[in-house]
C-alpha cells in the first residue's frame, strides 16, 4: 500500500521529467554518400526543403527542457523524385537526435539526421 501511494506522488514528476517542447524549427544533417559532401539544413515546421532528389517536409519537432539532457525529435516525410508516386515516401516517421539508428533514412545516396530542434 505504501508502495503504491509513492507512485501515485511520484506520477506528476516522471511525467514531467518526459516533457517534450515543441519548436518551429528544425537543424539536419544531409549526407550524399556519392560526394562524401555533408551539408546543414535548416527548415521550418510545415514546410518542405530539397536536397538533392529529396523534398525533405518537417511535420513536427519537439525539444527537452533546458534543465534535462538534450535531445530532440523530428517527425519528417522525405521523398525522392525518382521514385514512382506508387512507392510513397522514401521515410516516414520520427527521427531522434540522440538515437539515429532508431529510425533513419535507407537509402543508396542520402543519408539524414536530426541535429536539433530550436
Amino acid at each position: 500500500m505504501k508502495r503504491a501511494l509513492a507512485l501515485l506522488l511520484l506520477l506528476p514528476a516522471l511525467a514531467a521529467a518526459q516533457a517534450w517542447l515543441p519548436r518551429q524549427n528544425v537543424r539536419l544533417q544531409a549526407l550524399d554518400k556519392v560526394t562524401a559532401r555533408v551539408t546543414v539544413v535548416d527548415a521550418r515546421v510545415g514546410e518542405a526543403v530539397r536536397y538533392g532528389t529529396l523534398t525533405i517536409t518537417v511535420r513536427a519537432c519537439n525539444a527537452r527542457p533546458a534543465d534535462e539532457v538534450p535531445d530532440a525529435a523530428a517527425w519528417l516525410e522525405i521523398f525522392d523524385s525518382r521514385m514512382t508516386p506508387a512507392q510513397g515516401a522514401a521515410f516516414r516517421g520520427w527521427m531522434f537526435a540522440n538515437a539515429p539508428a532508431v529510425s533513419m533514412l535507407e537509402h543508396p545516396v542520402y543519408d539524414v539526421r536530426v541535429l536539433e530542434c530550436r
